[in-house]
């Protein structure tokens, strides 16, 4: 744990303290952040108060009494309930803005860890609780140089695989051999194996003609489609290197077996591909003119693309995610959809912009890309960004 960092971001933010809660393991955020063992049991609650100058304090079980003796700062142990709450309201001290893994309204549901009833507890000693979302970012979803080279690093190999993958399925269904949307999934993972990436698991998504309609769509040996000539097809792949600390990459694109693609298909690419442009460029707008810009505006700029269009209805899923060493991450979603996320893009971050379409029944298009800001506050996007349909 950085004590003096979190101290620090706490004062940027005008906050007294920040305090961790956990019951159960429930609270992994609030392991990682303080660089504790979240697999160990947990039975019995604990607390850890960081104030924003000043000794840090532990509250701790009598049956768990060592759970946070890894971490600095003054101990208190407790037994009865009363006891905790006296001790409690004893570490917390006069009324304090004080950060927890709260979300208002539950707007980002992702940091709304901490139960309703432990909300109500610290309000009732006088506390002003307020979302500790925009310091999880910082300890959660900033990336560090090297983890930002590991991020390029994949994605060159990842933009190379996206181009084999296509070209197998012309060299398949040109030359009359039956390929499915599995076999090109399974052709995917085996390249990222040879090339030392690893997707954890989760396998990219192969889709044509209606199946990626479904936006989580996954081929399967059972349900895959062979593919042949005019079909639409949509390939999502994402993948990081085999390394500490490495960050995803992630991208969808979309082509068409033939030289004529639909004129339905073109047109909701074409208005994907403004909307995905749109949202970039509003983001470049707003860091070179040094203002702020949260997670739900850019939504809002990508959505009314498409909304405009009159496709509105069938863009069924947020404008972007978070990006780290889990493909989707803790820091800000572009989001104002599935949810309100009020935070803000800060420099050290990565997350997606990924508009869909989703005509049920008949086609789908989605065009991803990865943006990463850079300390200086440029706004980069990694690798090629698709402007037209693959022609495969």
């Amino acid at each position: 744990m950085d004590l003096e960092r979190i101290q620090q971001a706490l004062r940027e933010k005008n906050l007294d303290g920040w305090l961790f809660y956990d019951f159960h393991n429930r609270d992994q955020l609030a392991y990682r952040i303080l660089d504790l063992d979240g697999s160990k049991m947990t039975t019995r609650r604990w607390f850890y108060f960081i104030p924003a100058d000043g000794e840090p304090q532990k509250l701790v079980h009598s049956v768990e009494p060592t759970k946070l003796d890894a971490l600095p700062g003054k101990k208190t142990i407790y037994l009865p309930w009363e006891q905790l709450h006296a001790e409690l309201e004893k570490i917390l001290g006069p009324p304090k803005r004080i950060a927890m893994q709260y979300s208002p309204d539950n707007n980002i549901p992702y940091i709304s860890i901490v139960d309703g009833g432990t909300i109500e507890l610290i309000r009732k000693f006088g506390h002003e609780i307020v979302s500790s979302a925009d310091l999880v970012q910082v300890f959660e979803a900033v990336i560090d140089e090297k983890g930002y080279q590991s991020h390029l690093e994949a994605g060159k190999i990842i933009q190379q695989i996206k181009d084999e993958a296509f070209a197998e399925i012309g060299k398949a269904v040109h030359g009359r051999k039956r390929v499915t949307e599995y076999d090109i999934q399974q052709f995917i993972v085996r390249r990222f194996e040879e090339e030392n990436l690893t997707c954890e698991n989760e396998f990219p998504i192969v889709g044509v003609n209606e199946h990626p309609a479904n936006p989580h769509f996954e081929p399967t040996f059972e349900n895959a489609y062979v593919i042949k000539e005019g079909d639409t097809v949509l390939i999502d792949l994402w993948a990081k290197k085999k390394e500490p600390g490495a960050i995803y990459y992630d991208i969808t694109w979309c082509g068409f077996v033939g030289k004529n693609p639909p004129t339905k298909y073109v047109e909701i690419f074409h208005i994907v591909r403004d909307a995905r442009n749109a949202a970039v460029r509003f983001i470049r707008d707003k860091f070179a003119r040094g203002e702020p810009c949260f997670g739900w505006q850019v939504d809002d700029v990508c959505r009314q693309v498409v909304k405009d269009s009159g496709y509105g209805s069938y863009f069924i899923h947020r404008t972007g995610h978070s990006i780290g060493t889990k493909v989707h991450g803790n820091g800000v979603n572009i989001d104002n959809l599935e949810t309100k996320d009020e935070r803000q893009l800060v420099p050290g971050i990565c997350f997606s912009i990924e508009p869909g379409i989703y005509l049920e029944g008949q086609m789908a298009v989605r065009s991803e890309v990865n943006v990463f800001i850079t300390m200086q506050g440029e706004v980069v996007v990694a690798g090629d960004e698709q402007q037209e349909l693959v022609l495969i």
